[in-house]
């Protein structure tokens, strides 16, 4: 079993953290082992449980935190105390869900822990590439810049993330109406035209016949169908949220046509804008790589960023290991980092590259919420002719023959 502690060393520095044992009262012993004095300890098991069911009903939102991350800022400028600040944070937010989380936060400070060791508790809302930011400011004394530059960083991230949503609202719920009539016809209006035909003698195209048996499977089976597709629905999910399964929706995204180039450059401005900020902050390159890896949000250049910052460490240029990896990084953000590597301006280099990929970014965004639309509306356009031709034509042929 696992246990969620709270503890003060000798030195009454607080620490947290999870141990392992097979009862409560063994692992504070193992914990008194240790001389540590215990201040909490609880099952971190049924902890998790609780909590899964209560991130079902109340969830901190990107805008929580960019206005959360705006104001702070706006309160370290103003040179009010750390502690003051959070408190007026924590009254100003309208989500329950960030309340309470700002109150940990404010508890765990007034206990010892520093801003950056309180938001590495709450991981699930604050990302490494936040807490990372965070550290750095903590060393250099600019808290303030660093807050306001991730209030700036989330905005964009909620802008873009809004843009997409936005340009495919449309063509989904077009999408979603065109199922809904297709399932009406096939399973209420067809069943009832196939017995005239019947009875006519009339002879139905390939694609009318797959239709009307269509309809009449749905009818006799559709509570067959909804068992097989509600297992099928649950297995995929299941699998897709597994790092094997987000790796593989991120190689399909990145094969399509525009999108695959959208979320490459996406990416790319990412990983440039996160790693100017953590080298700026004194953060070696090496450590920057796997930190901007576990924050750009795709699986796969995680790992490439990984692997890159192994090759860092053992002393090849980044440019190089870039150079070697063209097919998700292009050839001139290896040439701009050479570039950056010789004349010792890798920083101002990889703001050009952010800017850069920023701006071809929002155009092919533009770009696709004015493409997407017409080109969902005509290929629904198509299947809905098809959908009506394949009774029109029978009647159309039907008539035919009664007037023979």
């Amino acid at each position: 079993m696992k246990f969620k502690y709270t503890a003060r060393n000798r030195d009454g520095e607080l620490q947290a953290g999870y141990v392992e044992s097979f009862s409560k009262e063994g692992a504070a012993n193992i914990l008194t082992g240790h001389e540590l004095f215990i201040l909490s300890l609880e099952n971190a098991d049924k902890v998790a449980l609780i909590e899964q069911i209560a991130r079902l009903f109340k969830r901190v939102t990107l805008s929580d935190l960019m206005i959360f991350t705006r104001q702070f800022s706006i309160l370290m400028e103003s040179k009010v105390p750390l502690v003051d600040s959070l408190k007026n944070l924590e009254k100003q937010t309208r989500s329950v869900a960030f309340q309470e989380i700002i109150a940990e936060i404010i508890i765990d400070i007034e206990s010892g822990l520093s801003l950056s060791q309180s938001f590495e508790r709450q991981g699930e809302i604050f990302s490494e590439f936040y807490i990372s930011i965070i550290k750095s400011a903590e060393i250099t004394g600019h808290l303030e810049d660093a807050l306001s530059y991730l209030a700036d960083h989330i905005e964009k991230e909620k802008m873009w993330k809004s843009k997409i949503l936005n340009a495919m609202i449309y063509p989904l719920f077009l999408f979603a109406g065109f199922i809904a009539v297709v399932i009406l016809m096939v399973t209420v209006v067809f069943p009832k035209i196939q017995p005239i035909f019947s009875d006519y003698g009339v002879d139905l195209p390939w694609y009318t016949k797959f239709i009307l048996g269509f309809g009449g499977f749905l009818l006799q089976w559709w509570w067959a169908v909804i068992l097989i597709l509600i297992p099928l629905a649950v297995l995929f999910i299941d699998y897709f949220k597994t790092n094997e399964g987000k790796v593989v929706i991120d190689e399909l995204t990145m094969k399509l046509p525009i999108v695959g180039d959208l979320m490459k450059k996406m990416y790319i401005s990412r990983f440039a804008e996160s790693l100017m900020v953590l080298i700026k902050g004194a953060i070696p390159i090496s450590q920057a790589l796997e930190i901007t890896g576990h924050s750009i949000g795709s699986y796969i250049y995680r790992d490439l960023l990984i692997e890159i910052a192994e090759e860092v460490r053992a002393g090849q240029l980044l440019s190089n290991s870039l150079k070697d990896r063209d097919q998700y990084f292009f050839p001139v953000v290896s040439q701009m980092i050479a570039v950056g590597e010789s004349t010792g301006r890798l920083e101002e280099i990889m703001l050009r590259i952010s800017n850069l990929y920023t701006r071809e970014t929002e155009d092919i965004i533009a770009r696709l919420s004015e493409l997407i639309q017409p080109i969902v509306i005509a290929i629904i356009g198509v299947f809905i002719g098809i959908l009506f031709s394949s009774i029109l034509i029978p009647i159309f042929n039907m008539m035919q023959s009664v007037k023979m």
